[in-house]
């Protein structure tokens, strides 16, 4: 793979070979950024478990105690009375029948999707488009649901849904280069826990194989999953 300058530059000054804690990493992260915009700090959580059997794959939600540094667009698909929930609660898009049209012809300029039950039959349709862009509502991320007030505002403060992929890796932004290392921790704690959590019972042996972090724009250090989360004295 080709790499940029400022890339092998910044490489330059990572022991490759070294287990990092997780402050240690946040801080390498903070200190050797390069990127002229607030990039997005990222954890890459290696399981052991088998994404092919469906009683393997890891998932669930959460609300970082600090968010993700990004306030998503939300759309909401519901109607009457619940439609103004939706609204109230700060909503960037809300509708029934013709907003799923909308979307069904291609509109996809919103980052998460909620909708009530009763909308479903409906927005049903649109799993083709919606599926593969991991916007499609489900019940047990908590996105198809009555309770419209707390889906929306959960997701303006940066509701997490996640996931393992194909290779049985969770992939999550845990905050931005310009949050301070302690939120950083804290949102790296929460995730960790709620993966941990999420372990299926299907699941043998070591089921947290590695974790990684890194910068948008920059390389990944492996962490010591044996470390301890918490601040360290500064040298």
């Amino acid at each position: 793979m080709k790499r940029g300058k400022n890339y092998i530059n910044t490489v330059k000054n990572l022991d490759k070979q070294k287990l990092y804690s997780p402050y240690q990493a946040l801080k390498w992260i903070k200190e050797n950024h390069y990127a002229k915009f607030d990039e997005s700090v990222d954890i890459s959580i290696n399981l052991g478990v088998d994404p092919r059997k469906a009683d393997q794959i890891v998932r669930g939600t959460l609300v970082l105690p600090h968010g993700t540094g990004k306030v998503p667009r939300v759309l909401v698909f519901a109607q009457g009375e619940k439609a103004s929930e939706a609204e109230k609660a700060g909503a960037d898009y809300v509708g029934g029948e013709e907003l799923v049209e909308k979307v069904a012809g291609g509109w996809l300029d919103f980052d998460v999707c909620i909708t009530t039950p009763d909308m479903m039959k409906h927005v049903g349709k649109l799993g083709k488009i919606l599926g593969p862009r991991k916007l499609m509502p489900n019940p047990k991320s908590g996105t198809v649901t009555m309770d419209i007030e707390k889906a929306v505002k959960d997701a303006k403060r940066g509701r997490l849904e996640f996931r393992t992929d194909k290779t049985g890796v969770v992939h999550c932004p845990i905050g931005r280069v310009s949050f301070d290392i302690e939120k950083l921790l804290e949102n790296y704690a929460a995730i960790v826990d709620a993966v941990t959590k999420a372990k299926p019972s299907g699941a043998k042996g070591k089921y947290i194989k590695a974790i990684y972090l890194s910068s948008t724009m920059g390389p990944s250090l492996k962490i010591d999953i044996n470390k301890p989360i918490e601040m360290e004295a500064v040298a």
